[in-house]
């Protein structure tokens, strides 16, 4: 399957923006999707996750209550909605694909196959 992010941006601190991930290729209800993010100098790190079927998601602490995660499998795509955004939540964020016959999510970036190829998102404080 192959992944197209989009959707970044530079916004000012509180403001919000809406990530979307569109997947080709495959059958997009059979894979579980995430989000993570890499900020300058830093690992990437686990932002978002959802099942197959949406019905399972999962966040990182630091994110919980301002960003949610979303999917729409009829038009194959998974969104990442971003509120009351940080300067810290500055990264480049990129959108990822795990093919599994499971429910649940993934929150380790070794478990996930596919990777798109980022989009940056710039908070100004």
């Amino acid at each position: 399957v192959q992944l197209q992010a989009s959707g970044g941006g530079l916004v000012e601190a509180g403001g919000s923006l809406r990530l979307s991930c569109a997947a080709s290729g495959g059958t997009f209800s059979d894979y579980a999707m995430g989000w993570f993010r890499q900020a300058p100098g830093k690992e990437r790190e686990f932002v978002a996750a959802i099942s197959r079927d949406g019905t399972d998601i999962y966040y990182i602490q630091s994110v919980r209550g301002r960003f949610t995660i979303a999917r729409d499998n009829a038009r194959n795509t998974v969104y990442l909605q971003m509120n009351s955004l940080k300067p810290e939540d500055t990264a480049v964020y990129y959108c990822a694909a795990r093919e599994t016959r499971y429910s649940g999510t993934y929150v380790n970036r070794s478990q996930y196959d596919y990777w798109g190829q980022g989009t940056l998102v710039t908070v100004s404080s």
